[in-house]
């Protein structure tokens, strides 16, 4: 039940984020600089892609060899423009996009409830790092233990496993960059945020897995802030539930 829950968190605030007019802009710019990041570095990376074929495999003068070495260039082409939109995202996510995120969070917050709750005011410049140092650990800790997986993948047998594990906990934490939006406002220690993620794994495991699907996982990312609050309020503060 927690894993449809999860699900339909977040559908719910992506309907409702397109419905809002500064919701939808802000969404939209979120996922217009990740996409211009990504096409940025991606034609960065292919610019010096056959330097990188040489260093990997030099193109062989055998016919049927260079049908082999152009089967290897063509996915060493998409896996460089993968790696290229992971890292558009997580620099999109440390420099502007959790300002954004946590504009959208308290859109969705005063829309709900009429008030944003903090603990005391604080300025926006140490508001803003605060957040970012917030940010940093949920956008590395999934990219970091992936890439332990897939490390570990290349000694055991377990390659399909450590996929199915690596991506399992890449949604988790993605949602939980969502729903952790107002406890980081609210600055409530990390640790207890954490034991929530571990408390509700089940909800952002469901929470997360519309971001599997390839192409519509950047536009649900950009409008997931809204389902994270979402959730937040009616879970922990008490505020009424609207049928979803």
């Amino acid at each position: 039940m927690a894993l449809v829950t999860g699900i339909r968190y977040n559908m719910r605030g992506f309907r409702e984020g397109i419905s809002d007019t500064r919701l939808l802009l802000w969404g939209l710019l979120r996922f217009a600089a990740v996409i211009l990041l990504t096409i940025v570095l991606a034609g960065l990376i292919l610019v010096h892609h056959g330097e990188i074929m040489d260093i990997i495999w030099a193109q062989p003068r055998n016919y049927w060899l260079s049908l082999l070495w152009a089967i290897l260039s063509w996915v060493v082409a998409l896996f460089l423009v993968g790696v290229s939109a992971v890292f558009s995202y997580l620099i999109s996510q440390i420099l502007f996009s959790v300002l954004i995120m946590d504009l959208m969070s308290r859109r969705t917050e005063r829309r709900l409830t009429g008030r944003v709750k903090q603990p005391h005011k604080t300025s926006f410049w140490k508001m803003f790092f605060y957040l970012v140092r917030q940010e940093i650990p949920r956008a590395l800790l999934p990219i970091l233990i992936s890439l332990l997986l897939m490390v570990v993948s290349w000694f055991v047998a377990l390659g399909p496993v450590m996929l199915f594990l690596s991506s399992g906990l890449t949604i988790v934490f993605l949602a939980w960059d969502n729903t952790d939006l107002v406890p980081a406002r609210r600055m409530i220690p990390f640790r207890s945020r954490f034991k929530l993620l571990v408390k509700n794994i089940c909800f952002h495991i469901g929470f997360g897995l519309p971001f599997l699907v390839p192409g519509l996982n950047l536009l649900l990312l950009s409008f997931a802030p809204v389902g994270g609050t979402l959730y937040y309020l009616e879970r922990y503060d008490g505020t009424p539930r609207e049928s979803p």
